[in-house]
C-alpha cells in the first residue's frame, strides 16, 4: 500500500493509520510531501512500516522512483489529502514524488480530505472531488468535529479506522454494499405558515448524511434526499433537496423503484398548516387562527409496497424508547429501526451524539448506547450489508 500524506495538522493521524496497515500485514511505502514533513517527520514512518519513506522525486539517483511506486501499489491511500493536493489531482498536475506517482497509478486511490470548513464548501474543492470521484477514486469523509485554530465544522479527516476499511474494500474490488442501491433521506421538513413563518423541528441532518456518507464509502449507490437542514451534502453523493414532507414524499417515492434499500433518517413534520397565507401575518392582527392537518406517512406509505427491499426508520422518543420503538418496527413493516432519545443536551437533534437503541425484525438488538453519529452510521450500514447479502 502506497500511503501519501500531506501539509495538515491532521498528518499526524496518517502515522496511527500506517500502523493499523501495518497490523493487517500491508507492505505499507509512505510518501510525504515536502509540506507534510513540516508537520510529522518521514522517521516515523520509516519506523512504522519498516521502510523507507520518501519526498524527492531525486532521492534516488539512476531510478525511476515515482514509477516504481505506482506499479508497485495495490492501493494508493492519500491521507490526510489537502485542498491543495486534491486540486492537482483533479488536474492532473504532477510537480512532486506524490502526484507524480498517484498520476502513473493503476490501482485504485481512496482520498481522506482534511480541511477547513470554508476550503470544503468552496465550489473549486466541490468541482475538483465530484471531478476525482468520476474518476473511480474513493471518497471517505471529510466529517463534523474539531478543526484547527479552534473551529467547528465540516472538514475534519476521517478517522483511521474508516480509512482502513475503504482501503481494505479498494483492494477486495468492491465494499460490502457495492451493487445495491440506497435511499437516503435527512433533515427536517418545513411547513409554511405564511412566507415568513414554518413549522418545523430541531433536526440538523446530520444523522442522515452520516449513513449518506458511510454507505457510499462502502460502495453503494446513494441517492440522498435532503431537507432543509444545516449540514452540506457530500459532493459525491446524489442529492435532491426538498423543504415539505409533501416533497420529500415525492422525492423519495421518484427514487424508490429502483433502490434495494431504503433508510427514513429524516424527521419529517407530522402536521402543516392547512393553507398557508398568501402574505406576511402581521403581529399587530393578533394570533392567527392556524388549523393544523396530517403531512404524508412516507414511511407507513413505503412499508406498504417495500417487497423485499430493506426498509429502515428512526424513532424519536423521550420516554418509553423500546415500547415505542417496537410499536413502530411493526407499523411500518420495518426491517429494523433506530430509536434515539430526544429531548434534553447531548443526544438527539443537533447533537454530536446520539442516545440510541437498534430494534431488528430478526433479533441481535442494540440496547441503548452513546454513540456517535458516524458509529451509528456504521453499524446501521453492517446492518444493511447482512440483509442485503441474504436477499432481503
Amino acid at each position: 500500500m502506497l500511503l501519501g500524506v500531506t501539509g495538515g495538522v491532521a498528518a499526524y493521524k496518517a502515522a496511527y493509520l500506517a500502523r493499523l496497515l501495518v497490523a493487517v500485514d500491508a507492505d505499507v511505502r509512505a510518501v510525504l510531501t515536502s509540506n507534510a514533513s513540516r508537520f510529522i517527520g518521514a522517521e516515523t514512518f520509516s519506523a512504522l512500516t519498516g521502510n523507507a519513506a520518501h519526498g524527492s522525486l531525486w532521492e534516488e539517483p539512476g531510478s525511476v522512483l515515482h514509477v516504481a511506486l505506482a506499479r508497485g501499489s495495490d492501493v494508493a491511500i492519500v491521507a490526510p489529502a489537502t485542498a491543495n493536493v486534491i486540486a492537482r489531482l483533479a488536474h492532473g498536475i504532477a510537480d512532486d514524488l506524490l502526484t507524480s506517482t498517484l498520476l502513473e497509478a493503476t490501482c485504485p486511490i481512496v482520498v481522506a480530505p482534511a480541511m477547513h470548513s470554508g476550503m470544503w464548501r468552496h465550489p473549486a474543492t466541490r468541482a475538483n472531488v465530484e471531478t476525482l470521484v468520476e474518476r473511480g477514486v474513493r471518497l471517505v469523509g471529510p466529517v463534523e468535529g474539531a478543526l484547527a485554530a479552534g473551529d467547528e465544522g465540516i472538514g475534519r479527516m476521517a478517522e483511521p479506522e474508516e480509512v482502513l476499511r475503504a482501503a481494505e474494500a479498494a483492494v477486495a474490488g468492491a465494499g460490502d454494499l457495492a451493487g445495491h442501491r440506497l435511499v437516503v433521506t435527512a433533515g427536517p421538513t418545513h411547513e409554511a405558515i405564511d412566507p415568513v413563518r414554518y413549522i418545523g423541528n430541531r433536526s440538523s441532518g446530520r444523522m442522515g448524511v452520516a449513513v449518506a456518507i458511510e454507505a457510499a464509502a462502502r460502495g453503494a449507490d446513494v441517492h440522498l434526499v435532503l431537507g432543509p437542514g444545516m449540514v452540506e451534502p457530500p459532493p459525491h453523493v446524489k442529492t435532491v433537496r426538498v423543504e415539505t414532507a409533501e416533497e420529500m414524499r415525492e422525492a423519495v417515492l421518484g427514487e424508490f423503484e429502483g433502490s434495494d434499500a431504503v433508510v427514513m433518517a429524516a424527521a419529517v413534520s407530522d402536521f402543516r398548516p392547512e393553507r398557508a397565507a398568501e402574505g406576511k401575518l402581521k403581529k399587530g392582527s393578533g394570533p392567527p387562527d392556524v388549523r393544523l392537518v396530517q403531512t404524508p406517512d412516507i414511511l407507513g406509505e413505503l412499508g406498504a409496497i417495500k417487497g423485499d427491499r430493506v426498509l429502515v426508520g428512526f424513532a424519536a422518543e423521550t420516554e418509553n424508547l423500546e415500547e415505542g420503538g417496537r410499536a413502530k418496527l411493526a407499523a411500518k413493516n420495518l426491517d429494523f429501526v433506530v430509536v434515539n432519545e430526544v429531548g434534553r443536551h447531548g443526544t438527539g437533534f443537533g447533537s454530536e451524539t446520539n442516545d440510541a437503541m437498534i430494534i431488528s425484525r430478526s433479533g441481535g438488538d442494540e440496547p441503548l448506547r452513546t454513540w456517535t453519529k458516524r458509529q451509528l452510521a456504521s453499524a446501521i450500514c453492517d446492518r444493511l450489508a447482512t440483509l442485503l447479502a441474504d436477499g432481503r
